[in-house]
């Protein structure tokens, strides 16, 4: 069984993220990069699945600037047989992203797609879902466990009035929450044979795919501070104050 596992190369969570002075977007230079923690759960529930028997090859796949191959090596690294990098500087969508993994999985046939259910810098949560739709395949989302047995997946997923538990006809689509499992650390080792794992680079063209933006970033702005708290002497000062000042009541 083949597992095709789509990465995002995203700003570390560790970093804290600053505006360009213009604007016009999150500046990114200089500025540590990393697997989309997300996408990060899903290659580990991939391997895992591997390491079980029920898997027998792994391919990470991810779209964006050539620095990407370093969020692929990573994926190698953790599982993955090989990686495909879509290259391109368009500044990628959600649809853009699901048409491509769509040429991809046509191409590949993997019997299972999994992925994070959403990247840290956009929170989208929606290439998974469109994806699906393209494909015309089972979804389940939000996945806290995963089961791979007779032709079928079994995911419990979180949802708001607990856990729901679903069973899928292969092929399918899962995507990962936080709760899955917790991904094991890269070794040195892993790191040295990933680089020498197969890694293909190709162009959204090759795939027939356009990812011109449909999108137009007009500003981006950091939130608002926050100011100052105020301490009051009893509670008919603090209900008087959130009537005439804050306007709550």
């Amino acid at each position: 069984m083949k597992v095709l596992v789509p990465v995002k190369r995203v700003v570390d969570y560790n970093v804290k993220v600053r505006v360009k002075s213009d604007g016009s977007g999150v500046d990114i230079a200089n500025v540590k990069m990393s697997m989309n923690p997300f996408d990060e759960i899903a290659m580990e529930e991939a391997t895992r699945l591997k390491e079980a028997g029920k898997v027998t090859e792994i391919v990470a796949v991810t779209c964006g600037v050539t620095q990407a191959q370093e969020t692929l090596r990573t994926g190698m690294a953790i599982g993955a047989d090989r990686g495909i990098l879509v290259e391109t500087d368009a500044a990628i969508e959600p649809l853009a992203v699901a048409k491509v993994l769509k040429a991809l999985a046509d191409k590949e046939q993997p019997q299972l797609i999994i992925l994070g259910k959403q990247a840290i810098d956009d929170d989208s949560n929606q290439t998974g879902q469109m994806l699906a739709a393209l494909l015309g395949w089972p979804q389940a989302t939000f996945a806290s466990k995963v089961v791979l047995e007779d032709g079928k997946v079994t995911v419990t997923r979180e949802v708001d009035g607990g856990l729901e538990t679903v069973a899928l006809s292969l092929p399918a689509i899962v995507t990962t929450d936080l709760r899955l499992n917790e991904p094991r650390y890269v070794t040195l080792p892993n790191i040295m044979k990933a680089k020498k794992k197969p890694l293909e680079t190709i162009k959204p063209e090759d795939l027939g795919v356009d990812v011109t933006p449909r999108l137009k970033t007009i500003k981006v702005a950091e939130p608002a501070k926050r100011s100052a708290g105020v301490k009051v002497p009893d509670v008919a000062t603090l209900v008087a104050k959130l009537r005439t000042e804050a306007k709550v009541i």
